[in-house]
């Protein structure tokens, strides 16, 4: 690894304590600008997930109706009964978003297949970045809110589903991450800069608490408004 992912591995908690653990779980609270925008306002707005950690698998509950969940993997998303009854579910659910772009509406399925993704590249950020085939470079600084931040470069397989195959992580000197950028493919390529604050210890594992998505300006420079995508969790486990 280089000396900014071990910084920033070991300042999350560091691999070993990480590596003792299978799964993870939050409540979450979702708000922006983006759920009205693909018709699928209030479904997120308060449930639970819980992200596999050493293989990409999530699930949000409940889902659509009060016993209901999602099942997400790169391959596959589905919505079944919290009794594991399979209402639908869809086959290489990537290729439904061709010709997105960020106000294209969603169905449930696609809803699910994002959900699923981005909060698993989430709560296993930054330790994802030892996975195998995951590659990663450090690029020159950049300067915000009056500090300097490490910048990497991260480029994930084809056998992740993520928002993009490359995506910058920006690193205070504390060693935890402060932005992330993107540039979200099923939303038509639309430039991201996602920012991290209030972190929190759990079970030894530091955890960015509030997220905020805000669109990104060809200078770099993230734009304050709209809020795309505002996420608060609680209640983290890892199991």
């Amino acid at each position: 690894m280089t000396s900014l992912v071990q910084l920033t591995i070991d300042a999350h908690g560091g691999l070993d304590r990480w590596r003792r653990f299978e799964h993870v779980s939050a409540h979450l609270r979702n708000d922006g600008v983006l759920w009205p925008l693909k018709r699928q306002q209030g479904v997120l707005d308060n449930v639970d997930v819980r992200v596999a950690l050493h293989r990409e698998w999530a699930s949000h509950s409940p889902f659509v109706e009060p016993n209901w969940r999602t099942s997400f993997e790169p391959h596959r998303v589905a919505i079944e009964t919290t009794n594991g009854k399979v209402i639908e579910e869809r086959l290489r659910p990537r290729d439904s978003f061709a010709g997105h772009g960020l106000d294209t509406p969603w169905d449930s399925l696609q809803l699910a297949y994002f959900a699923g993704y981005a909060m698993w590249t989430y709560l296993t950020t930054p330790f994802l970045f030892a996975m195998d085939g995951v590659s990663t470079e450090e690029l020159s600084p950049w300067h915000e809110n009056g500090e300097a931040w490490r910048r990497l470069k991260v480029t994930f397989p084809p056998g992740i589903a993520t928002h993009s195959i490359a995506q910058t992580f920006y690193v205070g000197s504390d060693g935890l991450m402060k932005r992330h950028d993107y540039d979200a493919e099923v939303l038509g390529g639309t430039p991201a800069a996602h920012y991290l604050c209030e972190y929190q210890e759990f079970s030894g594992i530091l955890v960015p608490t509030k997220r905020r998505v805000h669109g990104r300006r060809p200078d770099g420079t993230s734009a304050p408004d709209p809020l795309i995508v505002a996420i608060d969790l609680s209640d983290v486990e890892f199991t």
